[in-house]
């Protein structure tokens, strides 16, 4: 999986100062190879390590760059990129390089720069044995392209007990819904699918069943946004939604957006979407020999599951908040927030009115599980962060318990606490005005955002007063 080298040096917008190298343009290969090649030598991206720093005399007429890069040249360290910009965090210019990790003792030559730098970050996907490293982790939306590709299992791969396994124009189908999610770029129109009259006819039988059930198992919140994607997106029994209308829906209420992708993503990844309110969405339909049942996520599952509820702003801002604290989160906390995800997004309950209500999307788009679940056979639990985020749970049977929440809301403020506990050494924020991350470890930083919140406060205030007038 690539790093985050040109996509750091893009969110340094127009104030940077580049230092732009003739580097030769890097092409994926397929998925499986996780490796990338430049020129015809191949390079394993995942070695390679990204350095963030600030020399201690950053001033630009100093020559601290030649002098770290004195440094590089004296380990034998081939660098990919180099770029530099004004620095938000301490007075004068930071500079970001993607070295070779397989090039020369980068280790020393890492805490001999060190030595020379006020400030000193690493961000690396080969992190494990680096106790120093960041995680990499996408900075702003098109990052998305870097790891979008990057997937466990292609959607055309079946494992033998697939319902779709045997039937070769199903896996043909499959191959090819999973070639144009792999080769969608973030910006593009999403791509436009001719289903099939099998195809809508699989879905039509779908989307009867579980219509029958949507009033008295779903949510409120389901139920409010469900005729609005009747109205603007062709939900019907006879016509399977494309995703750019959809995306064009939710964007419109609460800035959400789908992207297409070509198989499985790993936890890490799909979770560093939803912190940029992007949710990666299959296009495919499951086999129609066996119409209620999927093993993965499809069309069905994402449409009639996952969408109506992103459409919802207390929903969309739980599900960025999970987003938002995977980023740069070690491995253990990603299992955690993972699972904290399973049991909300996909299979949580919520109290409304004394009622139980479903308004997770595994539940949501399987009508089995959906009557199941209100019934007293499964095991309810509240939501507390903490204990969900150990919890086991099987993932090809009816769940034997289900942690429910009194709203989103609570949900959401229950998250934030435990997204707090999360051992990285910065804060993040998500900019909607330039969909980016912002990283806050420096007390600049933090103060020109307390600035900016305060402006907003003075504008409420100010709202206030007129309407009490």
């Amino acid at each position: 999986m690539p790093l985050n080298s040109f996509a750091e040096a893009r969110t340094w917008a127009d104030n940077t100062l580049a230092i732009q190298w003739n580097l030769p343009k890097v092409k994926p290969t397929r998925v499986e190879d996780s490796a990338y090649i430049v020129e015809g030598v191949d390079i394993q991206e995942a070695r390679n390590t990204c350095l963030l720093f600030s020399p201690k005399d950053s001033s630009l007429s100093s020559g601290a760059l030649a002098n770290i890069l004195a440094i590089f040249k004296k380990h034998d360290i081939n660098l990919v990129h180099i770029e530099s910009r004004s620095s938000l965090r301490v007075p004068g210019y930071e500079f970001f390089v993607e070295a070779d990790g397989k090039s020369g003792a980068l280790g020393r030559a890492i805490e001999d720069v060190k030595e020379q730098c006020s400030y000193f970050n690493i961000i690396s996907r080969d992190y494990k044995d680096n106790a120093t490293a960041v995680p990499w982790f996408p900075r702003r939306i098109r990052d998305l392209d870097r790891f979008a590709n990057q997937i466990l299992s292609y959607g055309s791969e079946l494992d033998s007990d697939h319902p779709g396994f045997t039937d070769p124009e199903y896996r043909k189908r499959r191959k090819y819904f999973a070639d144009i999610a792999y080769n969608y770029k973030h910006g593009e129109p999403l791509p436009h699918v001719d289903y099939t009259k099998e195809e809508i006819e699989t879905w039509g039988i779908i989307f009867r069943n579980l219509t029958k059930l949507y009033k008295t198992h779903a949510c409120r919140e389901y139920n409010h946004v469900f005729p609005l994607l009747v109205d603007n997106c062709g939900f019907r029994e006879d016509n399977i939604p494309q995703l750019e209308d959809v995306s064009n829906f939710l964007r419109d209420c609460t800035g959400f957006t789908l992207r297409p992708v070509a198989g499985l993503l790993s936890s890490r990844d799909f979770l560093a979407g939803l912190a940029f309110r992007v949710f990666h969405s299959t296009q495919y339909i499951r086999h129609p020999s066996k119409p209620m049942y999927t093993p993965e996520p499809d069309v069905c599952h994402e449409l009639m599951g996952h969408v109506p509820l992103f459409a919802d702003p207390a929903f969309a801002q739980f599900s960025q908040e999970i987003g938002l604290a995977s980023l740069g989160a070690p491995d253990d906390y990603i299992e955690k927030l993972s699972t904290i995800f399973w049991f909300t997004v996909e299979y949580g309950l919520c109290r409304q009115e004394g009622e139980l209500k479903a308004y997770g999307a595994g539940l949501l788009s399987s009508y089995g599980e959906l009557e199941y679940c209100l019934t007293d056979k499964p095991q309810l639990k509240d939501f507390e962060p903490e204990v969900t985020g150990i919890t086991k749970y099987p993932i090809t049977q009816f769940q034997p318990l289900y942690y429910v929440a009194d709203s989103f809301e609570t949900a959401k403020e229950k998250t934030i606490k435990f997204a707090n506990s999360i051992p990285r050494p910065f804060g993040v924020r998500y900019n909607a005005y330039t969909q980016s991350v912002e990283v806050l470890d420096s007390k600049p930083q933090i103060s020109n955002l307390m600035d900016n919140i305060n402006s907003e406060f003075q504008i409420l205030q100010n709202a206030i007063t007129k309407l009490r007038v």
